[in-house]
């Protein structure tokens, strides 16, 4: 199943993304009777979305035939949602984006910091340059989501507390972070520097979320790709240790890490692709550019 948050009406409200047909989830309820919850983070933190998922994939399909639906080429995209308890980044997790820094990969443990809530926008919102950096980078990323509490769990484990995947575009002011290692987290937490969405896929929809590969593309033009089998962490490698430090709640975030980033500038475009999602896309604001 795949979800995402559209904005409709003045609200964002959460929906089913079937093909090209997008159902909101409060026509949902109201044609079928459902009591789903219609924010999506919500719907996470409440554990409805196992529910409605086992609906999805013994009668949703069928039964939504029934509902009212919008074009997805016509909705207008909401972040996934606003308020996560905590992102999670993953730096220099692929070894040749690590060698772009001239810097040695970490290989013991992930090299995670986080970021705050104030940084999230979503599809084709606009990334800001902030006024304090002359160098500000976009790093297409696998993004986990956590289902429900996480504590402690193994790796063998971590899948079942995984609410599904999305894509991700990290932003980083790199001369900030190249002045001194220890301004990593301000280089990171300026507005607009997270982009996540516009879709949830839900676990069952991904057979092996290891052979997808994630692309930074850069004015429709490919900057850098890898598989995520080549990252030094794995994904379920990195719920467990992320689990082990501090309780993982529904809703949070685990950004996997980039093959590469990419220089934005005034202007320009930068996607993630990952094979089988829709791509997320933002456009490049200086805002040291006169208007």
């Amino acid at each position: 199943m795949r979800l995402a948050t559209i904005k409709h009406n003045g609200s964002e409200i959460a929906a089913i993304v079937l093909n090209e047909k997008v159902y909101l989830l409060d026509r949902v309820n109201e044609s079928l009777g459902g009591k789903w919850k219609t924010n999506l983070l919500e719907l996470i933190r409440s554990g409805q979305l196992a529910e409605l998922s086992a609906w999805y994939e013994n009668q949703g399909m069928q039964e939504l035939e029934k509902v009212d639906y919008m074009d997805s080429e016509l909705v207008t995209y909401a972040p996934l949602y606003r308020h996560p308890r905590k992102i999670w980044g993953i730096g220099l997790n692929y070894v040749e984006h690590a060698s772009d820094l001239s810097e040695k990969a970490p290989n013991t443990e992930p090299a995670s910091f986080m970021k705050p809530d104030t940084s999230i926008i979503g599809q084709n919102d606009v990334i800001k340059i902030p006024n304090q950096s002359e160098r500000t980078t976009a790093e297409a990323e696998l993004g986990i989501v956590i289902g429900k509490e996480c504590k402690d769990v193994s790796e063998e484990d971590a899948i079942n507390y995984v609410a599904g995947y999305t894509t991700v575009i990290d932003m980083t002011a790199e001369d900030i972070l190249q002045k001194n290692p220890r301004y990593l987290t301000r280089s990171k937490s300026f507005d607009t520097f997270f982009s996540f969405g516009p879709h949830l896929v839900t676990t069952n929809e991904i057979e092996d979320v290891n052979a997808l590969e994630v692309s930074t593309i850069i004015n429709s033009k490919l900057h850098r790709k890898n598989v995520v089998s080549n990252m030094t962490f794995l994904p379920w490698n990195l719920v467990s240790f992320h689990s082990k430090v501090m309780t993982l709640l529904p809703g949070d975030i685990i950004s996997t890490g980039t093959p590469g980033a990419v220089v934005i500038r005034n202007g320009d475009v930068v996607s993630c692709e990952i094979e089988g999602f829709t791509p997320l896309v933002n456009s490049v604001k200086d805002l040291k550019v006169e208007k």
